[in-house]
């Protein structure tokens, strides 16, 4: 938490300078204050008058400062909303494949929604007003000393008894903060899924299920919740009823001092008024701590900051110039095999189809060359160097993969082809050209420029795929791994782009499919059957 508030100290510095000055003057304001009451005991009109407009001149300039104070921190929250999302997708890029495949997306999307707004509502805000409070009680302590030095003996005990009351609820509000993440995540998960499934319950007529399962998430987001917010009432409560026993011992203290001609008569009509910034202040201060402590749970989830941020590639590696060699490889998930003493090679610019029934590992031994899947016994062998000596992201630096569920960006075909990088007119329209993408665009009037919609819903399910190969085809990789990558194209574009694929000396392919007719079979340099391993 403080981590960020040294890291963007230009722009909070201004945001405590004036809220410190707006404190200061309220304090101020109360001796203009005693001032004028003094001066109406004394029958003074003229320094009635006088200390009377002084007085609403400090109420002027404490607006104004307490204004800017708040518009400059709303700026300051937005910038430290965006530190943390930052290093939220750092933190997600820093994940291994399957480190992120652990969790569903829906928490993530959690991470960067719900917990980036607790921590505004729980950490930025309390922080500002827990250095508020700090100044306000210095401030009115000071002002009080200049009235007497008992009135500084008795806010200094008044600290210390309402900074010492909030540490005893301190570990309680952690983990009820705690508590509130992980519903959160799970909740919005469950909400993902929900929604995603809503075609389906309504196909089924179960409306009363899709209402009875969102009542369910939304009593499980409210109860942590709801718990937090009763137990933190419950201890305000308790501060604020000392709060109080300091308030009023202060005021009695002071108005004994008036009596025995120690401070000014009127000092009485304003000091309480000081001893009220006092204990407040620190009654506000015990608040803040106990929301601070809330919101530890929610910066749990930033493991990487911008320092510590390391690409994972540590070399380049070199395109292989002979052959990618698999020796007896093993993998299970979990404590079923899929892959077992399996032996295979891949001769640079040869084509190569992977057959096989579902569950026969088909897509798991991509994944394995890909890098994505470390925990496997036997070897990988790019040019005879074991992949265990690459990272994942040299890995994939050699190769382009087509999916078989194809993912789309709601932008535009061009923005997923494309990915953010730059190509010529000749490289996109060979893409296009070689993925038969070409002829879908000729009847889309905006052409490239053509909104996908969501998880590309604008597309029908060849288009999409053809998108997905052109995305592969235009980054140029010697290796290319596709898994299904035409099953949804009609006889005649499969046709087209494999021709295409096929004919590219220079590419090595590795397909993956279900069936392959004895024609196509002649066309791959080999054909490497799977089986379903059983146990």
């Amino acid at each position: 938490m403080l981590y960020y508030f040294k890291k963007n100290w230009k722009k909070i510095v201004p945001v405590c300078i004036l809220g410190a000055v707006a404190e200061g003057i309220y304090a101020v304001i109360q001796l203009f204050m005693m001032r004028s009451f003094d001066a109406a005991i004394n029958f003074d009109s003229q320094g009635f008058l006088f200390w009377t407009a002084v007085l609403l001149g400090g109420y002027g300039l404490y607006f104004i400062s307490a204004a800017l104070a708040n518009i400059l921190q709303t700026r300051a929250c937005r910038i430290l909303n965006n530190h943390v999302r930052h290093d939220l997708s750092l933190s997600l890029l820093d994940k291994s494949y399957q480190e992120y495949h652990n969790q569903n997306s829906g928490e993530y999307i959690s991470w960067l929604t719900q917990n980036v707004k607790q921590i505004e509502r729980l950490a930025w805000g309390p922080l500002f007003e827990y250095i508020n409070s700090i100044m306000r009680v210095v401030w009115c302590i000071l002002v009080l000393v200049s009235l007497d030095w008992i009135l500084l003996a008795a806010g200094v005990a008044s600290a210390v008894i309402m900074l010492t009351v909030p540490k005893l609820f301190q570990k309680r509000m952690e983990l009820l903060g705690e508590a509130c993440a992980a519903a959160e995540a799970e909740s919005v998960s469950r909400l993902k899924d929900l929604i995603s499934g809503f075609d389906i319950l309504r196909f089924f007529n179960r409306q009363g299920l899709f209402l009875r399962q969102s009542s369910v998430i939304s009593d499980q987001i409210e109860t942590p919740n709801c718990r937090r917010g009763s137990y933190q009432a419950a201890v305000s409560c308790l501060t604020g009823g000392v709060s109080v026993f300091l308030q009023v011992f202060q005021q009695a203290l002071t108005v004994i001092l008036a009596f025995h001609g120690r401070i000014m008569l009127g000092a009485m009509a304003s000091a309480s008024n000081l001893t009220a910034g006092i204990t407040n202040g620190l009654r506000a201060m015990a608040d803040y701590h106990l929301s601070l402590a809330s919101a530890k749970p929610y910066f749990e989830n930033i493991a990487v900051h911008d320092e510590e941020a390391h690409p994972r590639m540590t070399g380049q590696m070199n395109p292989i110039a002979d052959s990618i060699t698999i020796e007896n490889l093993t993998f299970r998930y979990g404590e079923h095999p899929i892959l077992q003493d399996l032996s295979l090679q891949f001769k640079k610019g040869g084509k190569y189809a992977i057959t096989g029934p579902s569950g026969c590992g088909k897509s798991t031994l991509l994944k394995l060359l890909l890098g994505w899947l470390p925990d496997y016994s036997g070897t990988i062998r790019f040019d005879g160097k074991d992949a265990k000596g690459f990272t994942p992201e040299q890995l994939q630096r050699q190769m382009s993969y087509i999916e078989q569920n194809v993912f789309l960006f709601n932008s535009t075909i061009r923005d997923n082809i494309t990915l953010g990088e730059i190509f010529t007119d000749e490289q996109m329209e060979k893409a296009l050209r070689d993925s038969a993408l070409a002829g879908d665009l000729a009847s889309m009037p905006d052409g490239l420029d053509t909104l996908v919609g969501e998880e590309g819903s604008n597309l029908s399910g060849g288009q999409k795929q053809r998108v997905a190969i052109a995305r592969a085809l235009i980054h140029e990789c010697d290796i290319l791994l596709v898994d299904e990558g035409t099953s949804a194209l009609d006889q005649k574009n499969a046709d087209i782009v494999e021709k295409s694929l096929l004919a590219n000396p220079e590419l090595t392919l590795i397909l993956i499919s279900h069936h392959l007719s004895p024609e196509r079979k002649a066309q791959f340099d080999d054909v490497y059957q799977l089986k379903v391993i059983t146990t």
